[in-house]
């Protein structure tokens, strides 16, 4: 056997090796919905799935509301023992913002939200998982799969988990323990937006070759507890406009949980201009409005955290399968943005997947035509426009979205997506918009503050898993033409620009605060910055999130 991305196969390093029929990799709603629903079919497979995470759920950040009729599908008694959080929706509201109020708006249909249930997909994951493993499914959280295995033509055999006990110099420390390799006939890659193993695969086997450049959001989520007097259980409020200019695509949710609790949060397209441009704190400022303030005030931060949302759509779909393995869930993109929705998408094409191999005898081969002409895609391809439109600008994106959903996405054309770290502005080059800012008094104070509440832990003296190819063009090119917009975009002040007595200015990584967003890994100008996995275990510890 030989491995790909630069893995010795004549290394003296001696390996356990685990071998099954499938492994998944991911323990998000995709990879466990995929595992359910293939020994539901076939109970004699043997199935594992690897979480790099500390415990299920403990990396899984979403809105979320969930359509359920792919839930039902798989789990069709679930309503009698549901997720620990689970509300029914019951009254939606859209709104405009402007710096002091607002203009509330019709839903828009696709926002609809009745008959949906509003979830924290963490602890929906934390749910599901032992209703795998009921059925034989194995699986493995703090196994942080670091690289793909493959045979002497190339196809995936499976994943080698990352090697405990690594120092940040790269010698073993007193505990070190080599990775295991789990090898197996098919590998289904369910690592949700910007997995980093699928980012490699893509390239390898050129899966993008027919698609658009993927797009990308980030994601910035918080978990307050107030007095439940102020919560109505079941009601979602989304907004636009205010404090995103009309340039920069954003907006907000909030969702009224049970028992006192409220889910809010904000997204930023990445496709976003301004190099000035702070996705954490547009949030901030935004739960410092006059709408949103006194909802909070008084009340506790329970939990905080970011994640990379997927946005490109139809157009931007790769190939979803290559020998040996299939890609599933947000990893192939299958978000609808309109919808502001992905979990019943995870969850379809998890099953699908599972049908596929079964009735295939675990070949991967027309994985790819069978989700293409599924349910699944026939919803993409009529909202293919809508997210495109909004790079021309709100006001065109607006009237474009009315367009696509009067013809029911039936335009004889498809907008195109380029690539987010393309879009960004040089210093100099773009309008400085007016930001119109408010004085913030909420929690948290700063990044850093933020961080504490995502309950991140990294070992300290382990390699940096935030590999800059080139740091010399951080302290040079990027500071003259784009002002080191990592030290902005990245939710957790993981980038800093510092002064070295000895070099100079020089560019720190501060891997310990990383939530693994993945945003440096999609935004930065220069596609320096590769987002690799930390030892197992290591990352945000998400509280209901």
């Amino acid at each position: 056997m030989s491995e790909a991305h630069g893995t010795d196969v004549d290394t003296p390093i001696e390996r356990d090796v685990m071998e099954y029929d499938v492994v998944a990799v991911g323990a998000g709603p995709a990879g466990l919905s995929f595992a359910i629903r293939l020994k539901q079919l076939n109970p004699e497979l043997s199935v594992c799935v690897i979480e790099k995470a500390s415990t299920i759920g403990a990396h899984i950040l979403s809105g979320a509301v969930i359509e359920t009729g792919p839930l039902d599908a798989l789990l069709p008694g679930w309503r009698d023992n549901p997720p620990p959080i689970c509300v029914p929706a019951t009254d939606d509201e859209f709104w405009l913002l402007s710096k002091t109020g607002g203009r509330k708006l019709p839903v828009p249909p696709g926002m609809n939200n009745h008959g949906n249930v509003i979830v924290s997909l963490g602890a929906m994951c934390a749910w599901l998982a032992p209703q795998a493993e009921a059925l034989g499914v194995e699986i493995y959280p703090g196994f942080a799969a670091s690289e793909t295995l493959h045979d002497a033509d190339g196809r995936v055999v499976g994943v080698r988990i990352g090697d405990m006990g690594v120092a940040k110099d790269g010698s073993h420390k007193p505990g070190y323990t080599a990775g295991i390799d789990i090898r197996a006939k098919v590998t289904v890659l369910a690592e949700g937006a910007r997995g980093h193993l699928t980012k490699r695969l893509i390239r390898q086997f050129k899966l993008d070759a027919d698609s658009d450049p993927q797009g990308y959001s980030i994601g910035i989520k918080e978990l307050w507890q107030v007095p439940e007097e102020r919560v109505c259980p079941g009601k979602i409020v989304h907004s636009f406009g205010w404090p995103a200019d009309s340039h920069t695509y954003g907006g907000s949710f909030l969702y009224h949980l049970d028992k006192g609790r409220i889910a809010l949060g904000y997204v930023s397209g990445l496709d976003y201009k301004d190099p000035d441009y702070k996705p954490w704190e547009a949030f901030q400022q935004w739960k410092n409005h006059p709408m949103v303030k006194p909802l909070l005030e008084g009340g506790n931060l329970v939990s905080a955290g970011a994640r990379a949302i997927v946005t490109g759509g139809w157009q931007s779909l790769p190939k979803v399968e290559m020998p040996g393995a299939l890609l599933i869930g947000d990893t192939a993109g299958l978000l609808n943005v309109p919808k502001v929705k992905g979990t019943h998408q995870a969850i379809r094409s998890g099953m699908l997947a599972a049908e596929h191999l079964v009735a295939s005898q675990l070949a991967p081969e027309g994985f790819d035509a069978k989700l293409r002409g599924s349910e699944a895609m026939a919803e993409l391809r009529k909202v293919r426009n809508i997210k495109p439109g909004f790079k021309r600008g709100l006001w065109m994106g607006m009237l474009n979205a009315a367009w696509e959903t009067i013809t029911g996405g039936h335009s004889p054309w498809t907008l195109k997506n380029k690539p987010d770290w393309s879009s960004l502005d040089k210093l100099g080059e773009h309008e400085q918009p007016r930001r119109d800012y408010l004085d913030r008094t909420l929690a948290p104070r700063d990044r850093l503050a933020g961080v504490y509440f995502a309950a991140t832990e990294h070992d300290e003296d382990q390699p940096v898993h935030l590999k800059v190819h080139d740091t010399s063009v951080c302290v040079t090119r990027c500071t003259q033409e784009y002002g080191n917009p990592c030290t902005r975009f990245c939710p957790a002040g993981v980038y800093e620009i510092v002064e070295d007595e000895a070099q100079g200015k020089r560019l720190q990584i501060n891997a310990a605060n990383c939530v693994h967003c993945k945003t440096c890994d999609i935004k930065d100008p220069y596609q320096i910055i590769d987002w690799v996995t930390p030892e197992g275990g290591a990352g945000p510890n998400y509280q209901n999130l």
